[in-house]
């Protein structure tokens, strides 16, 4: 029995809360929303340790917050998926870029079908009749698109701008105002040698990164036998989101810098001491590689912060309201 992140002991302590989730389902998960994820910890009286062995990794990877800020509902529903469905756990990679590989077969999908795909055509605004219901979209260009059904996949903060005003005060869409942003940092790193890695996205218990993987390993596209890129999401990294730094205003190089020293904890024995990254100075002599060159991607506003009571379930779903064929779903 594996008892290298908990001892059995602990296991017996962590299970018995967990049970109502396979039991109840769904409900129990939701009725949990008023809790973080580690207020549900304390009060059902789990081990701390598993904050520190698996709560603080699926936190970050699951909303890229930390757990005293996650709604617990969010955690119970991804374990209740990876229990119940034979490929839960499994995770895959795309083997190319996201233009060539994802968006260009998805509008060639379309195509086939008698769609129509319009690039670089920004929304201007939803007009509406006097009833509040969808008369039209006004592009920027001033061509109006009259659909039989409308489908929303803008991020949070971007449809909070362009609810048209008939609907601003309406119940269903007031309750977007209780929905924030929060920041993300992507990280695009390229090394002179090769780490050891594994085929998979790999979670992180670092105070500062989320989750991260070595494309020259898990992508077709960036193979390469000799030398790693690794691809990282920082965070947090604002104090909205549980960090104790606002890392978005921070230089590229003073990200990139504490970056390297969480990678020296995380391949101690392989990167080496630069003086160009002062975070590196305690590496050993054994540590060979170093950065060649780099990408800082800064995302003010990312996914949406799923923190406690506000069922975050409730708002960005798939569903119709009065509005008439409006259909409100999470961004890709």
């Amino acid at each position: 029995m594996n008892q290298k992140m908990l001892t059995f002991p602990e296991k017996l302590q962590t299970a018995p809360p967990l049970l109502p989730m396979l039991i109840e389902g769904q409900p129990f998960i939701d009725a949990q929303d008023e809790l973080s994820v580690t207020q549900f910890m304390r009060k059902y009286g789990m081990p701390e340790r598993i904050n520190e062995e698996v709560f603080i990794a699926m936190a970050k990877a699951l909303d890229f917050i930390d757990p005293d800020k996650l709604s617990m509902t969010v955690v119970l529903t991804a374990m209740n998926r990876f229990l119940n469905e034979s490929n839960g756990l499994q995770m895959a990679f795309l083997d190319g870029n996201q233009p060539d590989r994802w968006c260009k077969p998805s509008a060639d999908y379309v195509k086939a079908r008698g769609g129509k795909v319009n690039l670089n055509s920004p929304l201007k605004e939803i007009v509406t009749n006097d009833d509040g219901t969808i008369n039209h979209l006004l592009m920027r260009s001033g061509e109006k698109i009259v659909a039989d059904e409308y489908v929303s996949a803008m991020p949070v903060d971007i449809v909070k701008r362009m609810l048209p005003t008939k609907w601003q005060n309406m119940p269903y869409f007031r309750q977007l105002d209780e929905l924030e942003g929060i920041p993300v940092i992507n990280l695009h790193m390229w090394f002179d040698r090769k780490l050891q890695a594994i085929d998979h996205l790999c979670f992180s218990r670092s105070p500062l990164l989320s989750v991260y993987a070595d494309m020259s390993v898990t992508c077709k596209e960036y193979e390469d036998p000799d030398k790693s890129m690794l691809e990282l999401v920082f965070a947090p990294c604002s104090p909205i989101a549980g960090g104790n730094v606002n890392w978005i205003g921070k230089s590229d190089e003073e990200i990139i810098d504490a970056t390297m020293g969480e990678l020296s904890r995380l391949f101690p024995t392989e990167i080496a001491n630069d003086e160009k990254w002062p975070a590196t100075k305690e590496q050993g002599p054994n540590g060979q590689a170093k950065l060649i060159k780099y990408s800082v991607v800064k995302v003010p506003r990312s996914v949406y912060a799923a923190i406690p009571g506000k069922l975050y379930s409730d708002y960005y779903q798939c569903i119709s309201y009065h509005v008439t064929l409006l259909y409100l779903a999470n961004p890709i």
